[in-house]
């Protein structure tokens, strides 16, 4: 081989190496989701650890999703009822957020940085068009993602309960945390 031939070369195997230590693209399957409903006689949480979620930096995509049968309030009956006469899970299993970056943040500067995301969150069968804004964290292990905002049940639907020992907020906060780790091919 020529010099030529032989730097040609090795510039390749660097430029191939660099792309393979930034993954463009992070997924994880084990993120906190967690909603909270502050209603005047009665406060009560409903958390699951199974949600999912993507972030494609070469796309600017960001979708997330949790199965809504795996939320918990802490109360087997309370979480029956949520499931089968208020989110009816059986016909809408899932929520779901997938948007676009409106803001960047630089993968390889380990600071927590402020993020917004916009695009469509689906629950019970209505989707809407959201802003959310978090942060990310870029790691030695990934990108962990915290972020929050808050829906009206009335918004998508979803019917509250007339029984005054189950007061719900209309309004409910929503909190993720998830650490997305960069994906293989």
């Amino acid at each position: 081989m020529n010099k030529l031939t032989i730097s040609t070369f090795v510039l390749l195997l660097l430029f191939l190496a660099a792309n393979t230590l930034h993954a463009q693209s992070y997924i994880a399957k084990n993120g906190k989701a967690e909603f909270l409903s502050n209603a005047p006689m009665l406060e009560f949480k409903g958390t699951s650890n199974h949600l999912a979620g993507l972030i494609d930096l070469d796309q600017n995509l960001v979708d997330f999703y949790l199965d809504l049968t795996t939320l918990d309030t802490g109360i087997e009956l309370r979480n029956q009822h949520m499931r089968n006469r208020y989110l009816e899970t059986d016909e809408y299993p899932y929520a779901e957020f997938t948007g676009q970056l409106i803001s960047s943040f630089d993968p390889d500067s380990f600071t927590t940085q402020q993020v917004t995301a916009q695009g469509s969150f689906s629950i019970h069968g209505t989707e809407r068009e959201i802003t959310i804004s978090g942060t990310v964290t870029p790691t030695k292990k990934g990108i962990q993602l915290d972020a929050s905002w808050s829906i009206l049940l009335a918004d998508y639907n979803i019917e509250r309960p007339s029984i005054v020992f189950y007061k719900l907020a209309n309004e409910q906060q929503i909190d993720i945390s998830i650490l997305l780790k960069p994906k293989t091919n």
